[in-house]
């Protein structure tokens, strides 16, 4: 089983002990990411739904980077500081996904990095 490091200037650098994604064999283990502009390492501006754009730009960017996109996303975990934004979640993933949608889970969490009100990292299976 080889073992590949994904790496892209077009989403942010890991601000930890962390690959942006790993992939194995035909499977890609996308880390979490937040609303980080990749040109500058500082959070997006905006309000929430900013945010959650910037996220799957950023998810985007290091799927295109391990040969795949995000309709090849089969798990998708969502980490929000705020359950009241997963209608804002589902509105802004419309304009990424289309059926058949990844499976997917929202969890509530008390706090992320840098202050961050949605994190995510999914899985994808690339033929």
């Amino acid at each position: 089983m080889a073992k590949q490091i994904i790496h892209t200037d077009d989403a942010p650098k890991a601000i930890g002990t962390y690959s942006q994604a790993v992939k194995v064999n035909n499977t890609v283990y996308m880390s979490g990411q937040i609303p980080l502009v990749p040109e500058t390492m500082e959070m997006v501006e905006g309000d929430i739904k900013a945010n959650i754009h910037q996220v799957f730009k950023n998810l985007s960017a290091v799927a295109k980077a391990a040969g795949g996109s995000l309709q090849d996303v089969a798990k998708l975990n969502i980490f929000l500081t705020d359950l009241s934004n997963f209608a804002a979640v589902n509105e802004v993933m419309a304009e990424y996904f289309v059926q058949p949608y990844p499976a997917r889970a929202a969890i509530g969490v008390a706090q992320l990095p840098k202050g961050a009100q949605v994190e995510m990292d999914a899985i994808l299976e690339i033929e």
